[in-house]
């Protein structure tokens, strides 16, 4: 369908498709979307009528984040994207860009298959692999300002506790702190790997790299909204981090501060112990 439409459309130069559709690892499953990108001579002709997109069956409901007033990471200027969920269940995401700027800002995706081309602009691509995906492998001075990061806004999240402030102290949790906990995870696979495998967005593929028991654990680390259990699973994590953290220090060779370590493990556990007398 989405070659047909190309095809027949002389506006329509080449047909790109990305993401787990094009990557040879992936198992795939009804829930992969197709991340198609249309390479156009004239963008606004399109744009200028979104009634177009129809042809490609009844959505449940369409995103253009290049119309959008969200706080979100922007597109690029030139191009034009049409997120789609069908009552099918497929899902196509399309975006159009300009094929005039094809070598100027177009930004190329190591998971890249050519399903149509018209004017041979990728002839030499080569084939399609995750290499652009794969969990980079950093340096002392990154690996030292994670593992400050985390320490440091674990605090905020005793804090948000401490004051009953639970919203507060659940959006410390669960975004810059569990965002440095998710990568030191990443950097800890990576170096078993060498620095070659991938565990996907939001650490998906993680699983099939940790022992069951591991991985399980790090499931016990979100919470609910109750106190007690976010000031069990910040522990948690913290003893987790820091298996993780002196992990990928000895495999990378890097020196790890576990006296920052231990200051603010000790401080988390005194505000635990102050406001929960004979607790262990």
């Amino acid at each position: 369908m989405l070659l047909s439409k190309a095809v027949a459309d002389e506006r329509i130069r080449v047909v790109l498709l990305n993401g787990s559709r094009a990557n040879p690892k992936i198992s795939p499953d009804p829930f992969q979307d197709y991340d198609i990108v249309y390479l156009v001579t004239d963008v606004a002709s399109f744009t200028s009528d979104h009634k177009w997109i129809r042809e490609f069956g009844e959505t449940i409901i369409v995103q253009m984040p290049g119309s959008m007033e969200l706080s979100q990471a922007p597109e690029n200027k030139h191009s034009f994207a049409y997120l789609m969920l069908f009552d099918d269940g497929n899902r196509i995401d399309l975006t159009l860009f300009p094929v005039e700027r094809l070598f100027i800002d177009f930004q190329f995706d190591s998971l890249t298959k050519v399903l149509l081309d018209k004017d041979n602009f990728f002839s030499s691509l080569p084939s399609s692999t995750d290499q652009g995906y794969l969990i980079p492998e950093p340096g002392e001075k990154k690996f030292r300002d994670v593992c400050n990061e985390f320490w440091w806004v674990s605090t905020y999240v005793a804090k948000g506790l401490c004051r009953n402030d639970i919203t507060y102290a659940k959006e410390m949790f669960e975004i810059p702190v569990r965002k440095m906990f998710m990568v030191m995870i990443e950097w800890s696979i990576g170096s078993q790997h060498d620095f070659t495998v991938s565990v996907g967005k939001a650490g998906r593929l993680m699983k099939n790299y940790l022992a069951p028991a591991l991985y399980s654990k790090i499931l016990e680390t979100y919470p609910d909204h109750r106190p007690e259990n976010i000031w069990r699973s910040l522990f948690l994590m913290a003893e987790l981090f820091s298996e993780f953290a002196i992990d990928v220090s000895g495999k990378l060779q890097f020196s790890y501060n576990d006296e920052e370590e231990k200051k603010v493990r000790q401080y988390l556990k005194k505000l635990f112990n102050d406001r929960h007398p004979g607790s262990s």
